[in-house]
């Protein structure tokens, strides 16, 4: 077994030359984290969010490309992807990171609450997902990778919703590795414990107290900050993982071991 000499191995500050990537969700938080990541470390960027303010992205990024759009919208997907392969000659690196959440009790959650959870989540992911294997398959490949949850292998109580959707995605990239597989195209998730974001703001008033809370239910005793799991999503879309795919792994403090 030979080992591949340290002077041919890919440095992370230019790892993504020459690449293109979409992240999904990029605004604020995660997503906008992994923007910077792979535009830092060599990658062309199409950022995408719902939110108007992406496109202060730009700005902030020189050379980022900025698409508002709703991610259940076909018409979305079509466009983002459309737009990375006209302005950057194809598409390499699919991060699908926009996502919904939900804080209720089975019995109070409404089939609309349960949709538009599942739209934003499972549907948005797969549209996604569709349309860059097929910039992929005829570009040699690439990597999608997708934002999940330690919810998509544990319950989370008065998540409903929320956690049938991250289990769908876990089973969603199963099935984009091995369809991808022959056509070089990689997939891969990762399952995030509580992060300290705004996931939360809209639906909770006291979202931060409530993360906080859940800080000694992870073995390291604190919760996630957006650029670590920003990282793992960066290491999931390099060369340096050119061997995984369809894996699920956790980046949760250790959340799951138990």
């Amino acid at each position: 077994m030979t080992s591949t000499p340290a002077s041919t191995e890919p440095t992370k500050a230019a790892e993504f030359a020459g690449k293109t990537a979409l992240v999904t969700g990029a605004a604020r938080g995660i997503g906008k984290e992994t923007v910077a990541l792979l535009h830092a470390r060599g990658a062309h960027v199409v950022a995408l969010d719902a939110r108007p303010e992406i496109a202060l992205l730009a700005a902030e990024l020189p050379g980022v490309v900025t698409v508002t759009g709703d991610v259940t919208a076909e018409e979305t997907a079509t466009r983002a992807v459309g737009t990375a392969v006209d302005a950057f000659g194809g598409l390499d690196i699919l991060v699908n990171n926009a996502g919904r959440t939900l804080n209720k009790p089975v019995t109070h959650t409404t089939a609309q609450d349960w949709d538009s959870v599942m739209d934003v989540n499972a549907r948005g992911a797969f549209l996604f997902a569709r349309e860059a294997f097929r910039a992929m398959e005829g570009n040699g490949g690439g990597a999608i990778v997708s934002t999940g949850s330690y919810a998509s292998t544990v319950g989370l109580p008065q998540g409903i919703a929320y956690s049938a959707s991250k289990g769908a995605l876990a089973q969603l990239t199963k099935v984009l590795a091995l369809e991808g597989g022959p056509l070089g195209i990689r997939a891969n998730l990762v399952a995030a414990g509580v992060v300290e974001t705004d996931f939360l703001d809209t639906f909770r008033p006291d979202s931060r107290a409530y993360l906080a809370s859940f800080a000694n239910a992870h073995p390291l005793g604190r919760v996630a900050q957006p650029h670590e799991i920003a990282e793992v999503l960066c290491f999931l879309a390099s060369p340096r993982s050119a061997f995984v795919t369809g894996a699920v792994l956790a980046a949760d403090g250790g959340f799951t071991a138990a």
